[in-house]
């Protein structure tokens, strides 16, 4: 799994087995690795509104393929495994556009995702079938192809007589909503808005920083009330599910917005704003469409958030502070890695998709009907 934070590939090896909620993570271990600068920077390129040629984006997509095979490869080597041991690898890939709102093309209303990383160029470096390319599947069928972490969330995290929250905060902050004994159509969730993404740029941008560790920055300076009152009347924030969103949009309407008060406003303030955004979104988009329907009691963090203590002290503020009864801590309680949840999400995607079992959710996504997600390419 490589996400929208363009900071790197995290690798997960896993032993699965069964389907559903029967399905068990039986034994995984994994590891991260980081993007070099150049690559970071030319895949941000690729990502931005700025435009890059077609020959370079051929290029990327293979160059990345060959980045993903490698991350698998060493991950292996440093347990003394053998790729021998594998059956089947999964890989999202790395996302280039998320499109999810039909909009004209040639005479049609089309909405589209690329994610770039060809899984057959991978099949063949490793001489494994890799399942690839999961979301536009569920687009065919009417669906916005995000978020998919849900299955994984359903399979996991649902619970008997507990409402659950599942929430990832990678570089967009999504949603998962787990219904005490739910059944996989009473699953619902969506993307809230950003997480780390406006984070780390204004820490790149401005203090020449990659992130914001433990969230110190954020909690040296003091948040913008009004700034921040204004970016939560976003439209993205207003709108009800399904919804998703991605670099394109977060970049265009938050992180300019942000951006245009740094002469006025410290870069430590406009750290702390940024974050404060990301926990009010959650606690917003929570009040408004989940607690209408179901109060949870459980929230449940991942992501590489889930290492800003500012921002982890923000939600659990925000939910105690409005008289909610909810227990606000990381999935790292239940043997999933918060930095691993994602990939190990698309390991059972791929072993569901490799048997014929439809991973995408219409009550999350918005499609006509399930599908099975993926293409896959045998070496």
């Amino acid at each position: 799994m490589s996400g929208t934070s363009l900071d790197g590939i995290d690798v997960v090896i896993a032993d699965l087995h069964g389907h559903g909620r029967q399905l068990r993570v039986t034994a995984w271990y994994g590891a991260s690795f980081a993007y070099s600068e150049e690559l970071s920077d030319r895949l941000a390129k690729a990502a931005s509104e700025e435009s890059i040629g077609v020959a370079d984006l051929s290029q990327l997509n293979v160059r990345l393929a060959h980045e993903y095979a490698q991350a698998i490869t060493r991950t292996l080597a440093a347990r003394e495994d053998s790729i021998q041991s594998l059956d089947l690898v999964g890989c999202h890939g790395q996302t280039i556009r998320h499109l999810p709102d039909k909009a004209p093309c040639l005479g049609m209303e089309v909405h589209s995702t690329l994610q770039i990383g060809d899984p057959a160029t991978m099949a063949q470096l490793l001489g494994l079938p890799v399942i690839g390319d999961f979301r536009l599947a569920d687009m065919a069928c009417g669906g916005q192809g995000a978020p998919l972490v849900p299955y994984f969330d359903y399979v996991i995290f649902t619970h008997d007589t507990e409402v659950r929250g599942c929430l990832n905060l990678g570089g967009v902050a999504n949603l998962t909503v787990l219904p005490s004994g739910a059944t996989i159509d009473q699953v619902y969730g969506f993307d809230t808005g950003p997480a780390n993404m406006i984070i780390d740029a204004l820490c790149s941008r401005l203090l020449g920083l990659p992130f914001d560790e433990g969230g110190e920055i954020a909690k040296s300076g003091v948040a913008n009330e009004a700034l921040l009152s204004e970016l939560l009347q976003d439209t993205y924030f207003l709108s009800e599910p399904p919804k998703s969103t991605g670099r394109d949009y977060v970049n265009h309407a938050f992180l300019r917005r942000l951006l245009v008060r740094s002469d006025h406003i410290s870069a430590e303030d406009l750290i702390a704003t940024a974050t404060a955004l990301t926990a009010r979104s959650v606690w917003q988009a929570y009040q408004a469409f989940v607690e209408p329907q179901h109060a949870i009691n459980r929230l449940i963090v991942s992501g590489g958030g889930a290492h800003n203590q500012t921002l982890m002290d923000l939600l659990k503020d925000c939910f105690a502070r409005n008289g909610c009864a909810v227990d606000v801590e990381t999935s790292d309680s239940y043997g999933i890695g918060v930095n691993s949840k994602e990939a190990l999400c698309f390991a059972v995607l791929a072993h569901e998709s490799a048997n014929g079992i439809p991973t995408s959710i219409p009550s999350v996504t918005g499609a006509d009907r399930p599908a099975v997600l993926g293409k896959l390419c045998i070496p």
